[in-house]
């Protein structure tokens, strides 16, 4: 185990070093508009390959994997939107100003299922369709 210069050990780096969802898009163009230009997610790289193969990788700021059961779930839906249920799977993207982000995503071609709201853990939480199929949650922190 390496030592830091005050001689305290240094933890290991973690098993997974990145987390990265990965989006098969029917329409690509119409996918990275919206994720890259109305959510303004900074592009980090772009690959072409035969085929006319395509893939952009997007920063996302920090990826965190949120496992909720049950009971958790139906809480979220309920403070987050009504009581609609949510899908299986649920993309949540921290914003500056959810209220915002909510009006560009909807420009942007989004569905809104629940305006903002307030959350019981103090967060500003909408909830939408996206593109390809993907739910999102745009949130901001309030504290």
């Amino acid at each position: 185990m390496d030592t830091s210069p005050d001689n305290a050990p240094t933890p290991p780096a973690p098993p997974v070093r990145q987390l990265r969802l990965v989006v098969a898009a029917e329409d690509y163009d119409a996918a990275l508009a919206f994720y890259r230009d109305t959510l303004g997610m900074p592009e980090q790289a772009a690959y072409q390959g035969g085929g006319g193969a395509e893939v952009t990788i997007l920063d996302a700021g920090r990826a965190t994997l949120e496992i909720a059961n049950a009971a958790q779930v139906r809480m979220i839906d309920e403070v987050e939107a009504g009581g609609l249920p949510s899908r299986k799977l649920r993309v949540a993207f921290e914003v500056e100003d959810a209220a915002a982000a909510t009006r560009a995503a909807v420009d942007g071609g989004a569905q809104l299922v629940a305006s903002p709201r307030e959350t019981p853990w103090r967060s500003l939480n909408s909830r939408l369709d996206g593109p390809e199929g993907l739910q999102l949650t745009l949130f901001e922190e309030l504290d």
